[in-house]
C-alpha cells in the first residue's frame, strides 16, 4: 500500500468513528469511501453497532454488501444522521468539486439528506481556490452539444468524458462534461448560471454543504469543523 493509500485508509477509518449506534448513514463514492465502508463493517462485527446506509453509487452499493454494511433507500428513510464523502477538490471556505467518479448527482442527493456532512480527503485535495480541478457537469445525452456550446460561454473549454471510446454514461444514464475553469473564484455564482442551463441534471459545485473536513496527511490526521 503507497502513502497515498494509508492516508487514505486513515482518514476513512477516522470518519467511521464519527458514526454511532442507530445512524443513518449516507455513503459516498470513491477510494478514501471504500476504507470508511470497510471500516464500519468492521465496527459491525467487532461493536455490534446498528447502522443503515444509503450509497451514493453502484459501487459504493457493492462494498456495502461485501462488507456487511446494511442498506436502506429514500423510500424507507427520507432523513440521514449524516452523510460522508471525499472530494476532488476543497477550497478555504469549505466548498467543494465532485464528481470525479461521476455519481455527482447521487452524491449530492445524500448529502442534502444528512443533518451533516464529513467530508474526507487526502491533503493533497485541499486548495486556495476551486477549480485546477476540471469541474464535472452531469448533463442530459439528449442534445449534449448544444449543453456544451452553452457551458462554454461561461468560460471554459468543456470537454465530454469518454470511457473506451464512447461517452461515458453515468449511473442515471446521463453524460459528464468535465469544464476546466482554472480558477473559480465565486464558486456559488457560478453553480447559479450553470443550473439554469437547459440540460444541465447537476454541478459537482458543492456549495455551503460541507460541515467537517478531515484531512490526510504526513504530520498525522486533522479534524476542521466549519
Amino acid at each position: 500500500m503507497n502513502t497515498q493509500e494509508q492516508l487514505k485508509k486513515a482518514v476513512g477509518e477516522k470518519a467511521a468513528s464519527f458514526v454511532q449506534d442507530g445512524m443513518k448513514v449516507g455513503l459516498g463514492s470513491g477510494s478514501t469511501v471504500y476504507w470508511l465502508v470497510h471500516a464500519l463493517g468492521e465496527r459491525i462485527k467487532e461493536e455490534g453497532i446498528q447502522i443503515e446506509g444509503i450509497p451514493s453509487s453502484i459501487q459504493t452499493g457493492a462494498w456495502a454488501k461485501e462488507f456487511g454494511v446494511p442498506l436502506t433507500n429514500f423510500a424507507e428513510t427520507k432523513e440521514l444522521d449524516v452523510t460522508i464523502d471525499g472530494a476532488d477538490e476543497v477550497d478555504s471556505n469549505f466548498q467543494l468539486i465532485k464528481g470525479g467518479g461521476a455519481a455527482l448527482f447521487r452524491e449530492k442527493i445524500i448529502a442534502q439528506a444528512a443533518e451533516k456532512l464529513i467530508i474526507i480527503v487526502d491533503e493533497s485535495k485541499m486548495v486556495p481556490y476551486l477549480g485546477a480541478y476540471a469541474l464535472p457537469v452531469e448533463i442530459l445525452p439528449f442534445a449534449w452539444e448544444r449543453t456544451v456550446h452553452e457551458i462554454k460561454k461561461l468560460g471554459c473549454e468543456p470537454e465530454l468524458r469518454m470511457k473506451d471510446g464512447e461517452p461515458l454514461v453515468t449511473d442515471n444514464g446521463n453524460f459528464i462534461a468535465d469544464c476546466p475553469f482554472e480558477k473559480i473564484e465565486n464558486p456559488a455564482d457560478l453553480d447559479r448560471k450553470l443550473q439554469v442551463i437547459s440540460g444541465v441534471v447537476e454541478t459537482g459545485l458543492f456549495i455551503n454543504m460541507a460541515d467537517t473536513v478531515i484531512t490526510g496527511s504526513s504530520e498525522g490526521i486533522s479534524v476542521q469543523d466549519k
